[in-house]
Formats: C-alpha cells, structure tokens, sequence
C-alpha cells in the first residue's frame, strides 16, 4: 500500500515538474519572440519614422530693425549652424523659453524706457542663460559685467552688495553701455557686436578692415559668433512651433509676484531679517542675489529695496486646455 502511495506520488510529482518546465519553456520561447519582434519594429520605426531635418533659412531677418544679409553664402551659413544647434539642443532651449517668460517681462519696459531696442532682450539671454552666473574671467550677472565696467556705469560693488545681480540695475546699465556703443558706431549690430569684445577692440579691427558693419568683419571665434546666437534664438523663440517647441503656458515660469521693503539702517543679520519678514532666509537670496553676505552694512543710511514675497507669489497657472491646431507657446 505504502509502495503503491509512493509510486502515485512520484508520477503527480513528475507530472508536476514536466508541466512546469513546459510553462518556463513556453515562456522564454514567448519573451524571445517578442523580444525579436520589438526588435524588429524599433528597425522599421528607425528606417521610416526617425529623421533629423535640416531646418530651412528664413526669408527675412533682421536685428533691431537692421537687416540681415542673408543673400552672403557665409553669413548664411553662420546664422544655419546657430539654428542648428540651438533647435536640436533642446533641453537649454526650451529652458531659454521658460525663463524669457519670466524674465522678459522684467526687461522690456527698461529697455523701452532707455530708448533702446526690444531685440536686446536676447543679448541677455544669451549671456547668462538668464542665470546668475559668473564667468572664468569674472563677469557676472544676466548682462555678464565685468568688475571694473560695472562700477563705471554706477553699479554697487563691495563684498555685501554687487548690483551685477540686481536684473533691474544691471538692465539699467547695460542700457547706456549699448547706447554709447551705438553713438560711437551708428549701428545696434556693431553696438552688440561690441559687447561682447569691448568698444576699442571692435573699432581697431574696423579700422584695420577698413569695414564698416558686422557682417564683413573678420573677427575672433567667440565675437564672430555672437550676433549670429542672438539671432538664432530670436528666430526660434519668436517661431517656437516651426522650431519643434510646444510649450504649455502652465509649464513657463511666472514672473515672481513681489513687494519691497525699504531699508535705510544697517541689517546686521540677514537670516534675522527674513525670518520678521515671515520667510526664509533662501526666498530673500532667490529675489535678491544683489545681497552677497549674511549682513548688510549701512553706515551712510542708503535707501535699499529688497524685495519679499507678495500674495500669489507661490500660486502656479493652472492647467489650460491646448489648441491641438495651434498649441501653445511662448
């Protein structure tokens, strides 16, 4: 009887182990052929939906209101390879688009207030990226000044203040250096052109040349560049759906929602100071990066405005519906 159990459970316990094996076998049988059919349909959607396209060269462009000469074969193909790589870097600029949204509306009016250009707005997103960087040779700021020329357009510099961080004063200046420029040369281009490798730079190699606009000039790399990046994001933040780029107005940056407070009378802690203003001591640095130490010194009783929070200032867009025909971008 024990004998005849054993034998019956030998037999299930095979019978077991072989419907087991067949279902593993069934299975890696299974994962391979579908392995090999995903396979195949990457290939076919390489061969037939995957394309990298050339992008077409706009029929019209100009820089404040100065004509591009797009019928020069090298002025073409300098302005093709910025398109180029600012369309298919598209993590920096659709991050260009984002922070423009917050950032532009900031700059605009100082422009039109100084009399210069609305186009200058993407001198300055070209330089920083809208971020307040500092460069190996130590310019800083959205407008990247320089120590010396900051202080020389009335810029606070010391080691608790550096108004290179401060968008509306540094805006400010930049202002006049760019109207100076464009004094001294008659063209906005040049004016640009400029700012990047200094006035008296620009002027030898005018001089040299004996040329007298941007485009005919033989210049070092990074200048011979510049005009040319400055164009190619306009072109794409102006014509961001023909570019590639659908950007949701939920998805852009608001401009922050502020107030000021005016201080005349030295802050000897900052950290103090944001905590009876109900933030942090991170929110006063994000809105005022100006303020380079935990104190503010200010034995002259000068007025500052420091910026906190308003109402809204932590309130997001909520979502809108897309026209799917049109989208909706910057």
């Amino acid at each position: 009887m024990k004998a005849a159990l054993r034998g019956a459970i030998g037999k299930i316990t095979l019978a077991v182990l072989v419907l087991a094996g067949a279902v593993i076998l069934s299975k890696t049988f299974n994962y391979s052929v579908d392995e090999q059919q995903q396979e195949e349909q990457y290939v076919e959607h390489i061969e037939s939906d995957y394309n990298i396209y050339s992008l077409p060269t706009p029929k019209h462009l100009d820089f404040c209101g100065e004509i591009v000469p797009l019928e020069d074969v090298d002025v073409r193909e300098r302005l093709d390879r910025e398109l180029l790589v600012n369309t298919y870097w598209q993590s920096q600029t659709l991050l260009f688009h984002k922070r423009a949204h917050r950032w532009f509306p900031v700059i605009e009016p100082i422009l039109k207030a100084n009399g210069l250009p609305d186009d200058f707005k993407y001198l300055a997103l070209i330089e920083s990226g809208f971020q307040n960087v500092v460069s190996p040779a130590g310019a800083t700021g959205f407008w990247q000044f320089m120590k010396g020329t900051g202080k020389s357009y009335q810029l606070e510099i010391t080691d608790e203040v550096d108004e290179r961080y401060h968008v509306e004063k540094s805006t400010a200046a930049a202002c006049q250096y760019l109207q100076i420029a464009y004094d001294k040369f008659g063209s906005w281009t040049l004016a640009a052109a400029s700012y990047n490798m200094g006035k008296g730079g620009l002027n030898s190699r005018l001089n040299e040349q004996q040329a007298d606009n941007y485009y005919d000039l033989l210049l070092n790399e990074e200048t011979a560049r510049y005009v040319y990046r400055i164009l190619a994001i306009k072109e794409i933040l102006t014509h961001s759906e023909q570019y590639g780029f659908n950007v949701r107005k939920q998805d852009m940056y608001p401009t922050y929602k502020t107030k000021e407070v005016v201080v005349d009378t030295t802050i000897n802690n900052l950290v103090d100071f944001a905590i009876s203003q109900n933030i942090s001591y991170k929110t006063l640095k994000l809105l005022n990066p100006w303020l380079r130490q935990q104190s503010l010194t200010n034995v002259d009783s000068t007025e500052y405005r420091i910026k906190i929070p308003a109402e809204g200032f932590h309130d997001f867009l909520a979502p809108e519906p897309i026209d799917t025909a049109k989208g909706d971008t910057l």
